[in-house]
C-alpha cells in the first residue's frame, strides 16, 4: 500500500504524538484525530483533518489507528474502555501503538484485539521532541511481518530508523533498555554540569569540548543548556520517565537482575516529582544539584 491509501486515525496529540500527526498530515494521509482534552485537534496545523469526540470516532473506516498515549491504563481504555477504539475497528486493520508500556500489556492488547481479527503492533519511539518535529524518531517494533510493511509508509514519515525485534511484546522491552540508557545518561550530564559550576568553569565552552568526545551523548548535546540555565521545558515529561523506569525495573526483576544505577535515577526522580517537578522535562534532574532547588 501506499500512503495514499490508507486512512488513519490517531489518538493521542501530546508532546510526540502532536508533531507526529502533523507530520502524517503533511505527507498527506487521510486522518481522523482525537485527545483527550480536544484543544490540540483545533491546532492550524491539523486543519482539514477530522476531529473526533471519543477513541471510537477516531477508528471508524481507518485502515490504521496510531496511539501515542501516556501510559498502560489509558491505552486499555483507549482500546477497550467506553466509547474505546475496538468497538469500531474492522477486521484486518492495524493498531501501530507507539505508546511505551509494560510488555504484557501490549501482549494483552494484542490478543484481545486478535479475537476481532485486528493487528497489533507495538511501536514505541525514542528521539524526544526534537525527533518528532523533524520525523527523525527511531521506531522499535513488536509484532508480524505483514502488518509491519502495511504501516511502513507511516513509519517513514514519523521515524528515520525502524527496528523490528519479533513479536508482539519485543519493541517494549527494547523502549525499557532505551530507558535505562536514558535515565543514566541524563543523571549523568546533570552531575558533570553541578561539578563544572561549583569549579567556576565556563560551562558553555567546557560542554562544547566535551560533547565531541568519549563523553558525548544525546542528553549531553541537546539538554544540558537547559541545566546551565535552570529552566527545563518540556521535551520528555519527568514523571512520564518515572513510569517508564518503572517498566524497566520490573523487567530486570522478572530475571533477577539488579539495575542499582537505575534504581538510585529513579529516586532522583520521585523526590523530584514530590517537589512539584513532575511535569518539567527529565532535564529538571539537574535540580536535585541546586542547593535553591532542593526539595
Amino acid at each position: 500500500m501506499t500512503r495514499y491509501d490508507l486512512n488513519l486515525g490517531f489518538v493521542g496529540l501530546g508532546a510526540l504524538g502532536l508533531p507526529m500527526a502533523i507530520n502524517l498530515h503533511r505527507a498527506g494521509f487521510r486522518l481522523r484525530v482525537h485527545t483527550r482534552s480536544r484543544r490540540a485537534e483545533t491546532r492550524p496545523e491539523l486543519r482539514n483533518t477530522q476531529r473526533c469526540s471519543s477513541p471510537a470516532d477516531a477508528s471508524v473506516g481507518v485502515d490504521v489507528l496510531l496511539l501515542c498515549i501516556s501510559d498502560d491504563a489509558a491505552v486499555e481504555d483507549v482500546l477497550f474502555g467506553p466509547n474505546g477504539a475496538a468497538s469500531q475497528l474492522t477486521a484486518d486493520s492495524v493498531v501501530l501503538d507507539c505508546s511505551t508500556i509494560a510488555p504484557a500489556t501490549a501482549q494483552r492488547c494484542a490478543e484481545r484485539l486478535a479475537r476481532q481479527n485486528v493487528h497489533y503492533l507495538d511501536a514505541p519511539v525514542t528521539g524526544g521532541t526534537e525527533g518528532a518535529s523533524r520525523g527523525s524518531l527511531t521506531v522499535l517494533v513488536g509484532g508480524a511481518k505483514e502488518p509491519l510493511e502495511r504501516v511502513r509508509p507511516i513509519l517513514e514519515v514519523i521515524g528515520t530508523a525502524i527496528h523490528h525485534f519479533g513479536a508482539v511484546g519485543r519493541g517494549q522491552q527494547v523502549k525499557a533498555v532505551n530507558q535505562v540508557l536514558v535515565a543514566g545518561s541524563y543523571a549523568a550530564v546533570a552531575e558533570a554540569v553541578a561539578l563544572g559550576q561549583r569549579l567556576d568553569l565556563p560551562m558553555a565552552r567546557v560542554i562544547d569540548a566535551l560533547k565531541s568526545g568519549a563523553a558525548g551523548s544525546w542528553a549531553l548535546e541537546h539538554r544540558s543548556n537547559a541545566m546551565l540555565e535552570g529552566t527545563y521545558p518540556l521535551g520528555f515529561r519527568l514523571s512520564l520517565h518515572r513510569k517508564d523506569l518503572g517498566i524497566a525495573l520490573d523487567a530486570a526483576r522478572a530475571v533477577q537482575l539488579d539495575l542499582p544505577v537505575t534504581t538510585l535515577v529513579e529516586q532522583l526522580e520521585l523526590d523530584l516529582i514530590n517537589g512539584g517537578h513532575g511535569d518539567e522535562d527529565v532535564s529538571a534532574l539537574h535540580r536535585w544539584h541546586d542547593p535553591k532547588d532542593a526539595t
